[in-house]
């Protein structure tokens, strides 16, 4: 493996990790280990835990981003059933992990006092961004009639990203999916018109 596919692999193999067990929990060695790159490699590939962990933040608000958009663009359906799919296909995915991952950047943000500083504002960076994703297609919902006109479609995407991690952080602990069914069903009864 060249030097872009060992990083690239080290890169995936955080992601699991921290997605299961968060950033304090995790040994850059267990990362090494699942990739079979020798123990003392790692500084070769990133200047530190510190800039590997940014990196991470990085990928995973970006791949998560483009996930939404997938979501979002999905013509076939009204707007609001766009935010539904995301959600229920959410739900299907930490089944297929039987409820052992949950969102890194949420995650992250739970640890954030044993964390860099410097990882506050990308964390809250990422949340802004999926937040204007998600109020945009909550304002076409609005325009569609899907949504009555007295939701300030911000304030609701920012009500959406901080119900649902909190829903993600509790499927994750009870190991099953009610919470995010009991918040999805509750987010989406309060919004319809």
């Amino acid at each position: 493996m060249g030097f872009s596919e060992t990083r690239e692999s080290l890169v995936r193999a955080g992601l699991v990790a921290l997605t299961e067990k968060g950033f304090s929990a995790t040994g850059i060695d267990e990362i090494l280990k699942a990739v079979g790159v020798p123990k003392g490699s790692f500084y070769h590939y990133f200047d530190s835990k510190e800039a590997f962990g940014a990196e991470l933040i990085d990928r995973y608000g970006k791949y998560f981003a483009r996930r939404l958009e997938r979501f979002f663009a999905d013509s076939e359906r009204p707007h609001l059933q766009r935010l539904e799919a995301f959600t229920r296909d959410a739900e299907d995915a930490m089944a297929r992990f039987a409820f052992s991952r949950g969102c890194l950047v949420g995650n992250l943000g739970q640890e954030m006092g044993a964390l860099p500083e410097s990882y506050r504002q990308q964390l809250s960076d990422v949340f802004v961004d999926w937040q204007h994703r998600t109020a945009a297609c909550l304002r076409a919902a609005q325009a569609e009639g899907e949504i009555g006109t007295n939701h300030d479609v911000n304030e609701l995407a920012a009500f959406f990203w901080i119900g649902w991690e909190g829903a993600v952080l509790r499927a994750k602990l009870e190991r099953n999916a009610d919470a995010l069914r009991t918040f999805a069903n509750g987010f989406f009864a309060m919004t319809r018109a």
